[in-house]
């Protein structure tokens, strides 16, 4: 009488077809053109850098901006600790010392005054104001990186320019200290994204994360300790998510500086409006005005213009080469 074969193992059949599909999603991923792929990973991290600074802001009403900033570097280095335990000397090798350093004292700058900023106006002005940073990145790539801007990358980044201007004021109460502390940082995030643009291209990420979180932590040990202030249990589950999702925007936006170019990402950042948009109104009932809706929805178009016209640039690449 012959034996009734045994059924199929499904767990070994569903195991190389999902193998099988990852390998094809990553196939087709890494057809898409480097800057189209930079975009992405960039409108990811804006996302996660969004969530953290509604969480900076909601922490900051109490606690200090020094404190927020000491314990979020403090928890990105028990983050990257493994890392260093493991390999102490190979985390801090660099051929890049000095500009680490000028990245670390850059940073500090730029988070002092970003973080005040985010705590004392509301968020939709805060991160409007910081949206000028995009053309200080296009100037400085230009200058420093050496690289090409057309036309169309141009129109992208002075139409979301524009749309930053319409709403530069939009809670109606002109601009105060704190709008210059914003343009400040402002200007000092730029210089950083192009050091980290150079360092992208050299370095690993574990390298670039743990130089920041360890010198910026141990430059503001001792502001910390003077202006602590005890935070509540539900205050330091926030302090710690922003140190947590401090590293995880970092990833994604190193990752799409190591595809991309600055001055191709600087547009697509204009989506993190959108995202303030929305959390200031759920969380802080912060609701944007006409000026507001009408400059976002300009940066918003901005954004998806600068990606289309990217694939079509990498299409029209393609065919080039085909032939």
């Amino acid at each position: 009488m012959p034996q009734t074969p045994p059924p199929p193992d499904h767990d070994q059949t569903s195991v190389p077809r999902l193998r099988a599909r990852v390998d094809s999603l990553k196939a087709r991923w890494l057809l898409l053109p480097g800057n189209v792929r930079g975009m992405i990973w960039a409108a990811l991290g804006g996302v996660i850098f969004s969530v953290m600074t509604a969480l900076i802001k909601g922490t900051g009403q109490r606690i200090p901006v020094v404190q927020i900033l000491f314990i979020r570097q403090v928890v990105m280095m028990l983050m990257m600790s493994p890392r260093i335990v493991r390999h102490p000397i190979e985390s801090f090798r660099t051929e890049n010392l000095n500009l680490h350093v000028l990245r670390v004292f850059l940073a500090i700058i730029s988070m002092l005054g970003g973080f005040t900023a985010m705590v004392y106006l509301p968020l939709t002005d805060a991160v409007t104001i910081s949206f000028s940073r995009a053309l200080f990145v296009a100037l400085l790539a230009i200058i420093i990186l050496k690289e090409t801007v057309g036309i169309h990358r141009w129109l992208a980044l002075v139409l979301g320019f524009i749309g930053v201007l319409i709403c530069v004021q939009p809670s109606g109460e002109g601009v105060n200290i704190y709008s210059l502390i914003a343009l400040g940082s402002a200007c000092s995030v730029a210089m950083v994204v192009v050091i980290i643009r150079k360092l992208a291209q050299k370095e690993k990420l574990a390298t670039v994360i743990t130089y920041q979180a360890v010198g910026i932590g141990l430059a503001l040990v001792v502001p910390a300790y003077v202006y602590w202030v005890p935070p509540t249990s539900a205050e330091w589950v926030g302090l710690i998510l922003i140190g947590v999702l401090s590293v995880g925007g970092q990833t994604l936006n190193f990752a799409g500086f190591r595809v991309g170019e600055a001055t191709a990402l600087a547009s697509i950042d204009y989506l993190r409006l959108l995202y303030a948009v929305i959390l200031g109104a759920i969380f802080f009932a912060e609701w944007p005005s006409v000026n507001t809706l009408v400059g976002a929805a300009i940066i918003v178009g901005a954004s998806l213009y600068a990606l289309h016209r990217e694939r079509l640039h990498a299409r029209a690449q393609a065919a080039e080469a085909a032939d």
